[in-house]
């Protein structure tokens, strides 16, 4: 009796120590210990229950502590609900966090509410306070200007720009600068009076630029614009002209070739209109017989009349037999 009372008691105490494993393990991975402890080492003050919480509103705790401690030694003041709230709102805490104490240490004033705004509209605010502290560099793509003696003149730039952290929300990006110098670019070199002045004084480009406030909108404020490289382009006056020039000669070659067309027209409409005379010739000669014996009826001519008509007929027809045989002597003579 004895042993089975010890089997079954230390049976029971097996099953007690496996439940309480199991429930402590359930605990555990629900309720981050580990980490509320190393809130409390780090000085942060941070309620098991507040842990809690973010479990349930399906916050991951370590992306909201973790940022926290960082704040908290780095001498930043943000609270546990800021930093929540942002989370919730598909921000990234920590960028943010470290955004501030960038800026804390380069001594540029930037709130948490700044910040979190800067991250929601999509840009990286860490990069923005580094930009603000070491400027950044763009380059633009060769931009191509016509001079005005017809020469293109290709620059490429170099602008240096800085962060402006109060503009950076609704502020315009690197695109705009880029289009903006461009612009500038091929209206300086469209002024030039030739392409030599711009060779030779390429700083003129980037003073002229600079002076246009091309930064106003934008998210950045210009700090230089320096002239990295200038190339002498097309002629394009010489091609334009040589353009016109082909454009010219084909309208005067269709307006010939109108002409021609017209004057073949004109001399076929003739061909036609002799061909149509001549049948009315032929239809002439043809009623003069009908009159001949029309006259004959009426007792208006008479046969000695006849045959005289015969003989003028017959002589005419000799006097132009011996005309062209003079005309025939004659060239073979010459």
């Amino acid at each position: 009796m004895d042993t089975a009372v010890l089997t079954s008691g230390m049976i029971t105490a097996i099953i007690v120590v496996v439940v309480a494993i199991i429930l402590l393990a359930i605990l555990f991975t629900f309720v981050p210990v580990a980490l509320w402890i190393s809130a409390l080492a780090a000085g942060v003050k941070v309620s098991i229950f507040t842990l809690i919480g973010m479990r349930l509103r399906r916050v991951i705790p370590s992306r909201i502590v973790n940022p926290l401690i960082k704040a908290h030694k780095a001498g930043i003041k943000a609270s546990i609900n800021q930093l929540e709230s942002h989370y919730l709102a598909g921000g990234n805490v920590d960028r943010v966090v470290n955004a501030l104490i960038a800026a804390h240490r380069a001594n540029i004033e930037l709130t948490f509410e700044r910040a979190a705004a800067i991250d929601l509209a999509g840009r990286d605010v860490l990069e923005a306070v580094q930009m603000s502290v070491n400027p950044k560099v763009i380059e633009t793509p060769f931009i191509a200007g016509v001079a005005m003696n017809g020469i293109e003149v290709k620059a490429k730039a170099r602008i240096t720009v800085r962060a402006n952290i109060d503009r950076l929300v609704g502020g315009a990006g690197e695109e705009t600068i880029i289009a903006r110098v461009g612009e500038g670019i091929v209206s300086t070199i469209g002024s030039a009076k030739g392409h030599t002045q711009v060779l030779e004084n390429p700083d003129m480009i980037s003073q002229t630029v600079l002076a246009k406030g091309l930064d106003s909108g934008t998210a950045f404020e210009i700090l230089s614009i320096d002239i990295a490289d200038v190339d002498v382009g097309k002629n394009i006056g010489a091609e334009l002209q040589i353009e016109q020039a082909e454009a010219d000669k084909n309208i005067a070659q269709a307006k010939a070739e109108e002409r021609r067309a017209m004057a073949v027209a004109n001399e076929q409409e003739m061909v036609a209109r002799v061909q149509e005379m001549k049948a009315k010739v032929v239809e002439a000669e043809a009623e003069v017989p009908m009159a001949l014996a029309e006259a004959f009826k009426l007792g208006n001519l008479g046969v000695m009349d006849y045959m005289n008509y015969q003989n003028v007929q017959a002589d005419t027809s000799m006097r132009q037999s011996i005309s062209k045989m003079d005309k025939g002597s004659n060239k073979g003579e010459e």
